[in-house]
Order: C-alpha cells, then structure tokens, then sequence
C-alpha cells in the first residue's frame, strides 16, 4: 500500500516535482550558477532521486510478477495439454493391442489352431566337405517319392469322382405329344384304325388315353396321346410309322407337345 500513496502524492505536487526536476538536470548538466538555490533544492532533488527509484522498483517488481503469473500460467496450461495428448496415446495405443490380439485369434482359428510364431524352422542342410559329393542329391529319391505319392492320389481322387457321377442318375428328357389321326371318309373303322396305331412300338414310346373327334360331314379323327423320350423318339418317325397304314390313315398332324 506504501508504493501507491507515494505515486499518488507525487503526482499531486506535480509542479513542485518539475520544478525540481528541472533544477536537477541543470545541476548534473553544469549549467546553473545560483548555488543557492541549488542547496536549497538539495533536499528535494534526493527526494526526487529516491521517489524515482522506488517508482522503478515498483514497476520492476510488477512487472516480474506479472510475468512470472504469466509464464506459470502458460507451463499450467502446456502441462494440461501434454496430460490430454498423453491419455489419448495411451487409449490410442490400448485399441491397437486389442485389435492385434482379435487378429492373431483369427490367424490362429484359421490355420487349424497352428499359430504362425510355432511353425517350426528347416533344419539346416549340413555342408559338404568333400568336393566329390557336389553332385549327390541327398533329398532326389524323396522328391521322386512324394511325387508318385501325390500322382497317385490324383488318380484316385479322379477314380472316386468318376463313379460317383456314373451312380448319379441322367435325368432323361421327356415329352407329352398328341397327335390328330385324320381317316379317309366317315366310312373308314375307326376302332380298327386306333388298333393299328396303338401297334407301333418304339424304344421310349408310351401310348396313352384316345378320343374320336367330329371333324364335319359325320367324319370324326383320332386324338390319341402319347409319352415319348426327346432322345429316342421324334415326331417324324411317328407320323412316318402311321401314316404306313394308308388304307385307314389320310393324315396325322401334331395337336400338341409339351416338355415333361
């Protein structure tokens, strides 16, 4: 509180300080001749003097402690800074770990629980020490071994695929056809007709239900169904195998064909 009253007094008796003020400069500087003034100013030019340096230690003192306040505020908040950066780090680092740790389980599980760090190193191939044995190949009799071995159970895998494809049942392809059987006239035997018709035989030919058909002027067609295999049977060798009745059969047409 001292130093605030002395600033404070000192700037009420402003004249009275420049006044001095004046005086002292002309006494340091030689220039002023009434050495009675001047030993009557004495005193408060040491006035003057003490009052200046404890206004400049005042401001020193100030401003030391202002930035002192001010550099340990600013250490404060580095050193908060550095603590964040410093767990966000260690966070950082802690996911990593647990990441790598789920890896290496994943490794493990897929090479059949065999980690990758056990699997063991080649043994070393012992040096030759004698120039003769350059030429000896120590491991050609197991290479052409392991070569039978695995030509061997190539072929067996390929016999055991072969069979098993020959056991599996061909689908066989079939289809539903109905054929118009047309006779001559309306006096042509139609049952006889049906008879003839139902006398071809094929391999993969199956006759089915018949129905006569009125066409016009009292003449009527046989619509008669049967099942055939795509691969043994086609239309043309049917029509070709009815129509050979020619006394009974004028025509045959395809009404329908549908795949199975």
């Amino acid at each position: 509180m001292a130093q605030p009253l002395l600033l404070d007094s000192t700037w009420r008796d402003q004249q009275k300080f420049e006044n001095a003020e004046a005086v002292y400069q002309c006494t340091i500087a030689g220039t002023s001749g009434n050495n009675k003034e001047n030993s009557g100013s004495s005193k408060l030019i040491n006035e003057i003097a003490e009052a200046r340096q404890q206004i400049q230690k005042a401001l020193s003192s100030s401003g030391g402690s202002a930035l002192s306040s001010g550099g340990d505020g600013q250490f404060n908040n580095r050193m908060n800074t550095l603590e964040t950066e410093n767990k966000e780090l260690k966070k950082i680092v802690d996911d990593m770990k647990k990441m790598v740790s789920k890896l290496e389980s994943r490794v493990t599980a897929l090479e059949g629980g065999k980690s990758s760090a056990t699997v063991s190193k080649p043994a070393p191939v012992p040096a030759d020490d004698d120039d003769d044995d350059d030429d000896f190949d120590l491991f050609g009799d197991d290479d052409e071994e392991a070569q039978a071995e695995a030509e061997k159970i190539k072929q067996e895998r390929i016999k055991a695929y072969a069979d098993k494809k020959a056991k599996k049942p061909v689908l066989i392809a079939k289809s539903s056809i109905v054929l118009d059987v047309k006779p001559w006239d309306d006096e042509t035997d139609m049952k006889e007709l049906e008879r003839c018709v139902r006398t071809v035989v094929m391999d993969g030919l199956v006759w089915g239900n018949s129905k006569l058909v009125p066409v016009g002027y009292g003449i009527k067609k046989l619509q008669i169904m049967c099942v055939v295999e795509d691969d043994k049977v086609g239309t043309d060798d049917l029509e070709d195998a009815i129509t050979h009745f020619e006394d009974f059969v004028q025509s045959v047409d395809v009404s329908s064909f549908n795949k199975i």
